[in-house]
């Protein structure tokens, strides 16, 4: 794949993920004289697939000068915890997904070689969407990883009186 090839694919990429997420917060947890400081975000997203599931996800971002060009490398460090907010109906696409998953968010964490994905399984012996948070790299990725499940129960107070 070319360069430019590769660029492109990499800043459609970061602009398709940046409309599907929702930044709910920050923490500094470096001060940075020049530069933005380093810090942890928790952003928000909802799965394109399943309607009423919502994902948070909380992922380090590096400041400095770097950091506030967007030139820096954030590490792969996050954590991710997903929540059934309403009535959830299954597709059939998404109960075919089961083994090798299927990418729910991705977001770039360098310039263009490192991004942080969300990868969504469903495990119907259990009836659960397990949610699976890793950071990639083009040569070398990384084992640091979190999950996070959701069971499909039934929703409202009709369900929940039987």
């Amino acid at each position: 794949m070319s360069k430019v090839m590769l660029g492109v694919c990499s800043l459609a990429l970061f602009f398709s993920a940046a409309l599907r997420s929702e930044q709910i917060g920050s923490v500094d947890t470096v001060f940075k004289l020049l530069g933005p400081d380093h810090k942890i975000v928790i952003e928000a997203f909802d799965d394109p697939e399943v309607d009423n599931v919502t994902c948070y996800l909380s992922r380090a971002k590096t400041g400095g000068i770097k950091g506030g060009l967007g030139l820096a490398e954030d590490t792969a460090d996050g954590a991710i915890s997903c929540i059934q907010v309403g009535p959830v109906t299954l597709s059939d696409k998404v109960k075919s997904r089961k083994a090798d998953g299927e990418t729910v968010f991705r977001k770039r964490t360098s310039i263009i070689f490192k991004t942080m994905q969300v990868v969504r399984f469903y495990d119907d012996k259990r009836n659960t969407l397990v949610y699976l948070v890793y950071s990639d790299k083009v040569i070398d990725g990384s084992p640091k990883n979190a999950l996070s499940t959701v069971p499909i129960i039934p929703w409202g107070t009709e369900a929940l009186a039987k």
